[in-house]
């Protein structure tokens, strides 16, 4: 007969290794590297970089970030997607939410851009359900 092992809940000391060490900035790709200057131009708020890399398939890069309103998510989502297609031909696999501008995700396969207003932030809160990616060190000038 089989044995069954028994999982618990509480999350223990090792399994947050990942998510304490930093990847540089450098390893950035350059369309990421060019998505958060385009949220920063447009003063999105609280920008999040989680590498994905060890722990999913689906994407390597989240980018996380706010908008005070409706009209400032929006105008940051622009200005990502006209940036990434003029200086490096780079076009969005698919883009959602962005007529309500509550929660609008724009995924260029490598990377997701996720941009926020504050209430959907807090509610959604996906930097606590990645919290085992490990995070991305911005410069200060971001």
């Amino acid at each position: 007969m089989e044995e069954t092992q028994e999982k618990s809940l509480k999350h223990t000391a090792s399994e947050g290794v990942v998510a304490s060490q930093r990847t540089p900035f450098t390893d950035l790709d350059a369309e990421v590297q060019l998505a958060l200057r385009c949220a920063s131009d447009k003063k999105a708020s609280d920008i999040v970089v989680l590498d994905l890399r060890e722990i999913a398939s689906f994407a390597e890069f989240f980018i996380i970030a706010s908008g005070s309103n409706q009209r400032q998510v929006q105008a940051i989502c622009d200005e990502i997607g006209e940036q990434l297609k003029k200086q490096l031909n780079a076009r969005a696999v698919r883009i959602e939410g962005y007529k309500t501008g509550e929660w609008v995700l724009i995924d260029y396969g490598d990377f997701i851009v996720h941009v926020f207003d504050k209430d959907a932030r807090e509610f959604y809160d996906l930097e606590r359900l990645w919290r085992d990616a490990r995070r991305v060190e911005l410069p200060s000038d971001l």
